[in-house]
């Protein structure tokens, strides 16, 4: 018999974290690798297990308690003959790849610098969501990103950094709406700086904790450019030189980076891309915006908010195209009595980068011949990165657009290879990105599972906001579908009408057969939190009826799907019910 004490591993950047539950007792006996304590940081619990299986003889923590790496938690007393580590050793699996070209390559795994049993390629939320799950299903797990911080394009340009831009600028439109309701604040003193100081803020936190993650996680980090190098290895450009890893499993999330004109000036500092636009590097007098989708309307917001003059200009007939356009038309009317400019139906013919400005030219029956602009966005999509990875090194199919194709359970065309996020295909979301992450690492840990959702949200963080999900009803009509449309305006809701809005509108589409719902869309604020309900309907084969007899609180803006489904049942009582419901022949 042996007596050991069990300290506080390493817990990443954290320092005197504090103890919230202690699960074990003096006179227990626990096993290898058994939780004995969680620890509650500003960025999240974590549970602490004994590495070695014993009976506990003294409990020197209790709750409340703060420790640090090194903190005696408790000691043990254990037999000679117990290992501290009693995990088996991963079996060594032989990948059986195809091998369809002559660009694939083998590199035996002891020539390389490092080996990973699994070997994820990106670190946005799809890369660390399937680091991290690998990790948690007991396998170990190497996570590549070319950039200082992981995250990604989501958490450092993307999604996190433009939705707290979005916040301020929701602040600003809200206190200006306020005269009208008796209210007036002065014109606010905007201080970019603060407030790009304050962006980068946010996500230095959620980076950072992401990493201490990864540490706690045992997850190894490397930086730097990496492409395949053979069948089941990769080389890595890092600050200290080359650096070749081998793996047994690779999960490809090198996601996507912005589409470029090729034919715009885009080495004119003045012409920017989503990324630069989030950089707050000024406030442009006047802003063109090529692009009327989601990307290119939401820094529409932004910068309005912040004093520029915006002019949209969009190739197809309507903004936000591939969303219906009865919830978009709010939307469009809104920005149309506020900005400069709308172009529909029209394109970008020529840029001329000029001392004064960007000459313009547009082609387009509604917009002038030419304009001039202190600056221009262009938002007009994003490209997977596939072709950038030398996948064809390890036989891994790249379309010609860089989309690579996988299967429900995310496996390439090379079994030992997966691929999730951006790069597998649309929709281009970070929330379907996690959920193909957890698949993939499942699949690989030996869990049966398949990414197969009946629908994939999606939000545009306007004013007034956007969502929908499941079936639109273009998609409905054009599939030839017999359905009824459920459809409730905010005019006629209580607490929009309370927060001076009154242009939202909830729709819901039901099956006329069966009665399930199908699809729904928001438009009004925060349409991209209420859209969920709609989601989760849909997945639970939820129907009108079950929709509308749930007791939503009153007066909330969620009660409108609620309302949405009453229209189609007909038994709405805060409106006249519709002639054509579920119930009519």
């Amino acid at each position: 018999m042996s007596v050991i004490e069990v300290k506080v591993p390493d817990i990443g950047d954290f320092d005197e974290v504090e103890i919230i539950e202690v699960l074990v007792n003096v006179g227990d006996v626990v096993e290898a690798n058994q939780d004995v304590i969680t620890l509650e940081s500003d960025k999240a619990a974590m549970e602490i297990p004994t590495t070695t299986a014993g009976a506990i003889t003294a409990m020197n923590v209790t709750v409340g308690d703060k420790v640090k790496e090194g903190s005696v938690i408790l000691t043990l007393e254990t037999a000679d003959d117990v290992k501290a580590d009693s995990k088996p050793a991963p079996k060594e699996e032989k990948p059986q790849v195809k091998v369809d070209t002559a660009a694939v390559v083998t590199t035996a795994a002891g020539d390389a610098d490092l080996h990973a049993e699994v070997l994820v390629l990106g670190s946005g939320p799809g890369g660390y969501t399937a680091a991290f799950r690998a990790a948690d299903l007991g396998r170990q797990v190497v996570m590549i990103e070319r950039h200082a911080k992981i995250g990604g394009v989501c958490l450092n340009v993307g999604c996190i950094p433009s939705k707290a831009l979005l916040h301020t600028a929701q602040v600003i439109n809200e206190a200006a709406s306020m005269e009208d309701h008796g209210v007036t604040f002065s014109k606010p003193e905007v201080d970019i700086r603060k407030i790009e100081s304050w962006k980068n803020s946010i996500v230095d936190g959620l980076t950072g904790g992401l990493k201490a993650l990864a540490k706690q996680r045992k997850v190894t980090i490397v930086q730097g450019e990496a492409q395949f190098a053979g069948t089941n290895t990769m080389t890595v450009e890092t600050a200290d030189g080359t650096q070749t890893i081998s793996f047994d499993k690779c999960i490809i999330a090198a996601g996507s980076r912005v589409s470029k004109v090729p034919v715009f000036p885009n080495d004119d500092p003045r012409m920017m891309d989503s990324t630069d636009a989030l950089d707050l590097a000024d406030v442009p007098k006047n802003l063109l915006v090529i692009g009327g989708g989601i990307i290119g309307l939401e820094m529409a917001t932004v910068y309005h908010a912040l004093g520029s003059k915006i002019t949209v200009v969009e190739m197809q007939d309507g903004l936000i195209p591939g969303a219906d356009k009865d919830i978009v038309k709010p939307l469009l009317k809104k920005v149309r009595g506020e900005y400069e400019a709308i172009y529909l139906n029209t394109r970008v013919a020529k840029i001329d980068a000029q001392k004064q400005g960007l000459k313009v030219a547009f082609e387009g029956k509604d917009a002038p011949e030419t304009a001039v602009f202190d600056k221009i966005l262009v938002a007009v999509g994003r490209a997977p990165n596939g072709k950038l990875i030398n996948a064809e090194a390890a036989g891994v199919a790249v379309d010609d657009y860089g989309f690579i194709n996988v299967d429900a359970q995310m496996t390439t065309n090379v079994p030992h290879i997966y691929a999730i996020g951006d790069i597998v295909g649309q929709p281009m979301l970070a929330h379907k990105a996690v959920h193909e992450a957890k698949v993939a690492a499942e699949v690989i840990s030996g869990i049966k599972s398949a990414f197969d959702p009946m629908t994939i949200p999606s939000v545009a963080y306007t004013d007034p906001e956007i969502a929908w999900m499941g079936k639109t009803e273009i998609e409905a009509k054009a599939e030839g579908l017999n359905y009824v449309k459920g459809a409730f305006p905010w005019a006629a809701s209580g607490r929009s009408l309370s927060i001076g809005r009154s242009e939202g509108l909830t729709k819901a589409l039901f099956d006329k057969e069966t009665g399930r719902i199908i699809g729904a869309g928001i438009v009004g604020t925060n349409a991209g939190e209420l859209i969920a309900e709609a989601v989760l309907a849909l997945e639970m084969g939820a129907d009108a009826e079950d929709i509308g007899l749930t007791i939503h609180p009153h007066p909330t803006l969620s009660e409108t799907l609620g309302f949405a489904a009453e229209m189609a049942e007909g038994s709405i009582t805060d409106l006249m019910p519709p002639r054509k419901t579920l119930h009519s022949k």
